[in-house]
């Protein structure tokens, strides 16, 4: 297991992150602390340690679970988790959305389902649609200073608003956001659009969820398999227009060149692309399956045929500009001259 820098931070996390949705079994699809407890003790043992959970997740017993496995080696772990959504059906209008009470109301639930004194990494799972982004930031800066959360990041938000709450961070002094978390895999690439360009101008560290399309990558649905495209029937991609099935052909054909399985070559794919992916196994032997795409090294060729198979149209106004007319008018027809910069810009 190879580690990186969490943003603009000292805080270092492995290449793989342990996502934690089906610890549980109260939204009757997961599975029992029994089952996950060796999961947990295997990742671990491969040198993984963020373990990613969420306030929602299996209404609260994700949470519940991960206190306890984690317990006994707390100051070895980066605990990451979310607020927005309600814990359990019953929370009502207060308890959700982003407001500063639902965020301390949140939190405080939170710490006690984990049994901890403090969140490592606290994500702002959705936008409500409401609430201010200075009200947002200050909250944080609030449960930080208490320091009840040591770093924070945003979870399926735009761009726009990340790099607002980014700049309104540096503008008051306040500590920023470090990561950003949003669906990524072959098949699920909008992100290239803005997501991406943005954290990297900002030097956020993107996390990848589902990064095997819900299973879909992995072709076991192809075989005739059952996994959450059964069990839940969303966050899934399905294989349901040229372009996905294209990739999936292509993710299998690699996958034979060179002797591994689809789904680790989906993986490794994200990892090339600088995603850390956030990994959901639900037996022991999905785990070394994820922890296998940490071997396998794809060739030039090989990352430019998936990528050429899963690319997707970027829209106005990213076609236009990158045009061969575009490019050269703006440097007064010298642009193959001159050489990019070291650091994207903002």
């Amino acid at each position: 297991m190879h580690y990186r820098v969490l943003g603009q931070t000292g805080l270092r996390v492995s290449s793989l992150a342990l996502g934690t949705a089906n610890f549980g079994k109260r939204w009757d699809y997961g599975a029992s602390e029994d089952e996950v407890t060796p999961i947990y003790r295997a990742y671990r043992e491969a040198g993984g340690n963020i373990v990613d959970t969420a306030n929602n997740y299996q209404a609260g017993e994700s949470e519940e679970i991960v206190g306890r496995l984690i317990a006994g080696e707390r100051d070895d772990v980066v605990l990451s988790t979310k607020f927005t959504l309600g814990s359990s059906p019953q929370v009502g209008l207060l308890g959700t959305g982003n407001s500063r009470r639902a965020l301390v109301q949140s939190v405080e639930a939170s710490l006690a389902r984990l049994a901890t004194d403090h969140i490592d990494l606290l994500w702002v799972h959705y936008p409500d649609e409401v609430t201010p982004v200075d009200e947002i930031m200050r909250g944080l800066e609030d449960v930080i200073r208490s320091g009840k959360v040591l770093y924070t990041g945003f979870s399926n938000f735009p761009a726009w608003r990340v790099a607002g709450a980014v700049t309104l961070a540096q503008e008051r002094g306040w500590v920023a956001p470090s990561a950003v978390q949003f669906e990524y895999n072959l098949i699920e690439r909008t992100a290239d659009r803005e997501i991406l360009p943005m954290a990297n101008a900002y030097g956020l560290t993107s996390f990848g969820w589902s990064p095997l399309g819900g299973g879909t990558l992995t072709g076991k649905y192809r075989r005739g398999e059952e996994g959450r495209l059964q069990a839940l029937g969303i966050v899934v991609q399905k294989e349901d227009d040229d372009r996905a099935v294209a990739t999936v052909d292509e993710v299998i054909a690699v996958a034979q060149d060179i002797g591994t399985n689809p789904g680790q070559v989906a993986l490794a794919w994200t990892l090339h692309r600088g995603i850390l992916p956030l990994v959901g196994p639900r037996t022991v032997r999905h785990l070394a399956d994820n922890l296998g795409a940490l071997d396998v090294t794809l060739s030039p060729g090989q990352i430019e045929r998936l990528d050429r198979a899963s690319a997707i149209q970027l829209g106005f106004p990213h076609d236009m500009n990158a045009s061969a007319w575009t490019q050269d008018n703006v440097a007064g027809g010298q642009s193959a001259r001159i050489l990019p910069p070291s650091i994207p810009p903002p």
